[in-house]
């Protein structure tokens, strides 16, 4: 059985750094789909969002990594789609954090397919804890 790290900060920390750094790099619609209540979900939050052009998802994804870094020391635990820039996923265990081209958010509608999930959109103005 694989070890997964475990975080000395909160989920609802951790979740708070990603989207800090989604913010950083003006990421567009961003969505936090709290997954605690339902069933089977294989983490606490997705943190979804999207992005321009490939400079720009690749600027969002390595902000998100300099941010959650920069307060609590952590790297993802897994991360994928760095080269294609199409679909980044960066994995924090509890928190996943997604970070995709428009169309292929549209795509996968992972809004949808997780449907049971409580979905608090994101705006410049929403407070994020530090």
């Amino acid at each position: 059985m694989i070890s997964t790290p475990k975080s000395t900060f909160t989920p609802e920390q951790m979740r708070d750094f990603v989207v800090r750094g989604m913010q950083e790099k003006k990421a567009q619609d961003i969505v936090v789909m709290d997954l605690r209540k339902v069933k089977n979900a294989i983490c606490d939050y997705f943190i979804l969002c999207s992005g321009g052009s490939d400079t720009q998802i690749d600027a969002i994804s390595t902000s998100i990594e300099e941010e959650v870094y920069k307060l609590s020391k952590q790297d993802p635990w897994h991360k994928e789609g760095k080269l294609n820039r199409e679909w980044i996923l960066l994995d924090y265990v509890d928190v996943v954090a997604h970070v995709f081209k428009k169309d292929r958010r549209e795509f996968y509608d992972l809004e949808q397919l997780w449907g049971d999930a409580e979905i608090q959109h994101i705006t410049e103005d929403t407070p994020v804890a530090a």
